[in-house]
């Protein structure tokens, strides 16, 4: 069984420290870091880790791609991908020195620096906000007011913030279990499928095509996206930024960190321009690494990832700084962190030098979503 789903666009060098790598030559960063002459070739290969926030899938498929398609090895790196896990937390594995770059939602690295982790977020890579709450078109919860006196899940872990704060926006306290139940939901949509929940999280690139590779009992086909109601927090406006690369202060502090991290980012910049322009063959990439899921629900997330980045106004990796201030402030308002971070948090120097790097379109002004075919399971 098939549901067809038409998705529209919604909105190197090394500095050498004895006998360094020979890499193509990066553009000098704001800090005032040199870098070394261009020479053909790599006199040897630069080894960092890179920490995920969960298992394989595409939405890790840009780094994947950067691996598989040579593009860390024409920068001279040679990139370990770590895989993450529910025990696994990125920020105390990059934090710890045993990964060099780490992949996080911006708050999540917000609260470990509040904590003392001297982490800085040196490539915004999703734009938007994939967070969505998903209830039935028979039983909508259409706006956030609309949760009063609802059974509501969320993952917890971080993953809350959103949706807490537009509550508290509209009167309803998550904590009192008068104005609303809140119900800590797997990493599943079960809850929801079993109509035990009224409204679930979901993120648009994976539990929110679960439903829509479930079967309707009543149709014995696939549910269809006229059977739900999706509020988006982009819309709500408490969207908090997610995924970004972040890396220690004290390791970009030493000498030819700053120049890896460059070339790191072009490499992995270079991944997510191939996985925009070379569909399949990037949904294969992921494949091919193992992921638990299947190649329709790998192509849906691919393509709501590739939605997530693009367009991204001031090339893939520079932070907006409005939407940087508005994670702040819910960070704030949601009691993640205090106060505002220091100065620092994030920079944007690197990925600008990257994007120097970068042949092609950078921006994707003219990107558009392709046509994803779901089948039962996600197979």
């Amino acid at each position: 069984m098939k549901n067809r789903t038409s998705l529209l666009l919604t909105g190197c060098v090394l500095l050498v420290l004895v006998l360094g790598a020979c890499v193509p030559a990066a553009p000098a960063m704001d800090s005032g870091a040199e870098m070394a002459p261009a020479d053909e070739g790599c006199a040897e290969m630069t080894a960092v880790k890179l920490q995920l926030q969960w298992v394989t899938q595409s939405q890790f498929a840009g780094y994947f791609a950067a691996v598989d398609q040579g593009f860390y090895a024409e920068q001279c790196l040679d990139v370990t991908i770590l895989e993450g896990a529910v025990d696994i937390v990125p920020q105390q594995v990059v934090a710890s020195g045993q990964a060099e770059f780490g992949l996080a939602w911006v708050p999540k690295v917000l609260a470990s620096r509040a904590e003392g982790a001297d982490l800085v977020n040196i490539a915004q890579v999703f734009q938007r906000s994939g967070t969505l709450e998903v209830s039935w078109a028979d039983a909508p919860v259409e706006t956030i007011a609309d949760m009063a006196g609802k059974k509501v899940g969320t993952w917890g872990f971080g993953n809350e913030h959103e949706l807490f704060v537009a509550m508290r926006a509209e009167g309803i306290d998550p904590n009192n279990p008068d104005d609303v139940t809140i119900i800590q939901q797997s990493f599943d949509m079960l809850a929801l499928l079993n109509r035990e929940l009224d409204a679930a999280q979901a993120m648009i690139y994976n539990e929110y095509a679960q439903v829509l590779e479930a079967v309707n009992p009543e149709t014995g086909e696939l549910y269809q996206p006229s059977d739900l109601v999706v509020i988006d927090f982009n819309d709500v406006g408490t969207a908090m930024l997610q995924d970004h690369v972040f890396a220690r202060e004290a390791w970009l502090a030493e000498e030819g960190s700053e120049d890896i991290a460059v070339r790191f980012l072009a490499a992995s910049f270079k991944g997510w321009q191939f996985c925009r322009d070379n569909f399949d063959a990037c949904v294969q990439v992921v494949l091919d690494n193992g992921p638990t899921l299947g190649h329709s629900h790998m192509s849906w997330q691919l393509n709501e990832i590739n939605k997530l980045i693009w367009p991204s106004p001031a090339g893939i990796g520079v932070m907006d700084q409005a939407l940087w201030d508005q994670t702040v402030q819910v960070s704030v308002d949601g009691g993640v962190i205090s106060e505002a971070p220091s100065d620092g948090a994030f920079r944007t120097d690197l990925a600008e030098a990257a994007l120097e790097l970068l042949d092609g379109d950078s921006m994707g002004d003219s990107y558009t979503p392709i046509e994803v075919e779901l089948v039962e399971g996600g197979e």
